[in-house]
C-alpha cells in the first residue's frame, strides 16, 4: 500500500543518500515486490589470504572529521567528507589529504576545524604539514580531485564545498600551495559541490575541471525541516530538495578557467549528483563522464568532440536500475574487472537497493549483473558510499572494496535490523565473472563498524600492495595497510605526458602477463568525494616480465615488450623507455 509523505513530515524517514522507493520498501515491507529483505547477520566468509591492518595510529594520523551535528538536522551534516592521496612534494610516496566541515549554527562548536595534509615521511609515519603547506583553511569541504592542471610537474588540489565555495590550490613546488580560487573562477559558489574530477575534455593537453553538484542548497535557509513519525527532527530525503546542475570548467591556462557547462550540454541536465567517473567507454579517443545521481536518473555524458556532450544514460541502461528505479548513487568506480577489454561500472546505493554492477555488453550498452556476479545480495542491508576496484592480492583480477555507513544517526531505534555504523565489504574476484565477499576473513578493519563516507586507494608504503584510506561522518579517518601474503608480483606505472596532460589522465594502459590481458585507464575522480593513487597498478601473480602498452590521449602509443615486474616504473610520453 502506498505511503503518503509530505516533505515537512516524513514518516519513517531516512535521509540524504537515500532512494525514496528503497526507503519505502524498508518502512513498509511488502510494498516493493521483488525487493530482497535485509539479512539479519553477516554470513561467514570463505578462507582468505587477503589481510588488511589498521595502521592509523602507528602512522601518526590524528584526525577526526567535524560535521557540526546540530538539533536542526541540516542535510549537509550527513553527507561528507572525502579524502585523497597526493604526492605533493614529488618524493615518490603518497601523502594524505583529509577534508573537514565547518561550524554550523546550533552545533556548539568552539574550534575552527581545517583541511588537513599529512606528509608521508617514507618510514611508515606521517607528519601534519597543513599549516605550513597553506591548506589549513576552514570551510565546509566535501570532495577533492588531484591533478597537475598547469603542467608544471607538481600536482595541484581542488576541494569542492558547500555553504560557500570550493577551493583551488596551486602547488608552488616548494612544499606550499597558493589559493587561486578567485583568480581561476573555480569556486562553484552558491552550489553544493560533491565529487569532482580533472579531465582533458577537449584533448588539448591541459586538464579541465568537472564538479558534480548535489541539490539546490545556497545557504542553510534552503534546508527543509523534516520530522519522523514521533515528531522528532530528522534529516530530509533528497526528494524534498530541488535538483542541481553539474559544472564543467575549461582550462584556459594561466590559472584561468571558463565555465562551459551550458555550451557543452552538461547544464542541460538536472540531477542530484554525488559520484563521478571518467573514462572513454566507446574508445573513440575522447573522455566520457558518468555521474551517479541520488533519486534522479544517472547521467552518461558522451563526448562528441569540440567540448560538446550528449546525455545517453537511458539508452545505455545506466540511468536506472533494472526495475526502472533511480539509483541512490553515492560511490562509483569503473574498470575492466573481467580482463576482456570492456568496462564494468559499480554504483553504491541505499539500504535495500543493493550495489549496482553494470557489465558492458557493447560500447553503448550495459547490463546490471549484480546478482549473477555475487555483488548484490551481500550488499542488501548496507548503505554504501565509497567504492573501488583494486587488486588486493595481486593475482591479476581486480577485487571490489565498498565502505558503508548509514545517514540517520538514530536508524537503529526506528528499524531493529538497521545500524548507523556498518562494516566494510570486500569482494574477491574469482576470475570467472563472479565475486565472493571475504571481509570477515580479511583483517580487523572489516570487523569494525564505522559510519564510512570517503574511500581512496593507493600503495602509500610502496610495497607493491594497494592500501586504503577511509573517512567517516563526524569521526576518525582510517589508514589501512595491505599485508596480504603471499606477496605476489606486481607492476606500478607512473605516466608523464608531454603532448598529453602531464598526469597522463585519460591514457589507456594495457598489460599482458601470466596469460592475462589487463587494461585500466588513468583517471581522476571515482569512489565518493575522494582521490586515489593515479599510478597504474597491476598484479601479475608469479610473472617476472610483462608486456606494456600505453595509448595516450594525444594518440601516441608507447609499447615496451619486456618489463621487469615487482618494480615501480615511470614512462614519459613518446619515449618508449621506462625509467
Amino acid at each position: 500500500m502506498p505511503m503518503a509523505i509530505h516533505p515537512r513530515l516524513l514518516v519513517h524517514t531516512v535521509l540524504g543518500g537515500a532512494s525514496l522507493l528503497a526507503a519505502l520498501a524498508l518502512a513498509a515491507p511488502g510494498c516493493a515486490p521483488g525487493r530482497p529483505k535485509p539479512a539479519r547477520g553477516r554470513p561467514p566468509a570463505p578462507r582468505s589470504a587477503v589481510h588488511f591492518v589498521d595502521a592509523t595510529k602507528q602512522a601518526g594520523i590524528r584526525f577526526a572529521a567535524t560535521n557540526s551535528r546540530t538539533p536542526m538536522k541540516y542535510l549537509v551534516e550527513t553527507m561528507g567528507s572525502g579524502c585523497g592521496f597526493i604526492d605533493y612534494d614529488n618524493d615518490g610516496d603518497l601523502d594524505v589529504v583529509l577534508l573537514n566541515g565547518a561550524p554550523l549554527p546550533g552545533s556548539g562548536l568552539k574550534t575552527r576545524p581545517t583541511q588537513k595534509l599529512y606528509r608521508n615521511d617514507g618510514n611508515g609515519r606521517f607528519t601534519d604539514v597543513s599549516e605550513q603547506a597553506g591548506i589549513a583553511s576552514t570551510f565546509y569541504a566535501m570532495g577533492c580531485a588531484v591533478g597537475d592542471y598547469n603542467n608544471d610537474g607538481w600536482d595541484d588540489l581542488y576541494i569542492s564545498g558547500v555553504l560557500g565555495s570550493g577551493r583551488l590550490y596551486r602547488n608552488r613546488g616548494d612544499g606550499t600551495f597558493a589559493d587561486v580560487t578567485r583568480r581561476s573562477g573555480t569556486g562553484n559558489p552558491g552550489r553544493w559541490g560533491t565529487s569532482c574530477a580533472w579531465v582533458d575534455v577537449d584533448v588539448d593537453g591541459d586538464l579541465d575541471l568537472f564538479v558534480a553538484n548535489y541539490v539546490v542548497y545556497r545557504s542553510l535557509a534552503d534546508d527543509i525541516p523534516c520530522y519522523a513519525q514521533r515528531g522528532q527532527r530528522t534529516y530530509c530525503l533528497p526528494s524534498a530538495f530541488s535538483p542541481s546542475q553539474c559544472v564543467l570548467l575549461r582550462n584556459d591556462g594561466g590559472d584561468r578557467f571558463t565555465d562551459i557547462s551550458a555550451q557543452s550540454g552538461i547544464a542541460a541536465e538536472k540531477g542530484k549528483s554525488l559520484g563521478v567517473a571518467v573514462w572513454d567507454y566507446d574508445r573513440d579517443g575522447l573522455p566520457d563522464i558518468y555521474v551517479a545521481n541520488d533519486t534522479t536518473a544517472s547521467f552518461l555524458f558522451h563526448n562528441l568532440g569540440g567540448s560538446r556532450f550528449e546525455e545517453l544514460g537511458v539508452s545505455s541502461s545506466l540511468a536506472f536500475d533494472e526495475q526502472g528505479i533511480p539509483h541512490s548513487g553515492m560511490g562509483i568506480d569503473v574498470n575492466d574487472v573481467h580482463n576482456h577489454g570492456r568496462s564494468t561500472v559499480v554504483i553504491t546505493n541505499y539500504t535495500g537497493q543493493q550495489t549496482s554492477f553494470y557489465n558492458q555488453l557493447q560500447p553503448g550498452a550495459y547490463r546490471d549483473d549484480r546478482i549473477a556476479a555475487g555483488i548484490g545480495l551481500p550488499s542488501t542491508r548496507y548503505l554504501g558510499f565509497g567504492a573501488g576496484f583494486l587488486d588486493c592480492d595481486n593475482d591479476g583480477w581486480k577485487d571490489l572494496l565498498v565502505v558503508n555507513g548509514h545517514v540517520q544517526d538514530d536508524i537503529a531505534q526506528r528499524q531493529p535490523n538497521a545500524s548507523y555504523e556498518e562494516e566494510p565489504l570486500l569482494y574477491r574476484n574469482l576470475g570467472n565473472g563472479t565475486f565472493t565477499e571475504i571481509g570477515p576473513a580479511s583483517g580487523e578493519p572489516f570487523g569494525r563498524k564505522i559510519v564510512a563516507r570517503g574511500l581512496a586507494w593507493g600503495d602509500w608504503d610502496n610495497d607493491g600492495r594497494v592500501d586504503a584510506l577511509v573517512t567517516t561522518s563526524g569521526g576518525p579517518a582510517y589508514l589501512w595497510r595491505n599485508e596480504t601474503t603471499p606477496a605476489r608480483r606486481w607492476l606500478s606505472i607512473e605516466l608523464q605526458g608531454t603532448r598529453s596532460n602531464r598526469n597522463g589522465i585519460g591514457a589507456m594502459v594495457t598489460l599482458r602477463a601470466a596469460g592475462l590481458t589487463q587494461t585500466t585507464t588513468v583517471r581522476s575522480g571515482s569512489s565518493y568525494l575522494s582521490a586515489s593513487d593515479q599510478r597504474a597498478h597491476f598484479g601479475v601473480g608469479s610473472a617476472e616480465t610483462a608486456e606494456l602498452e600505453v595509448r595516450w590521449p594525444s594518440g601516441i602509443v608507447d609499447r615496451i615488450p619486456a618489463v621487469a615486474t615487482s618494480r615501480r616504473w615511470k614512462l614519459v610520453e613518446g619515449t618508449g623507455r621506462l625509467q
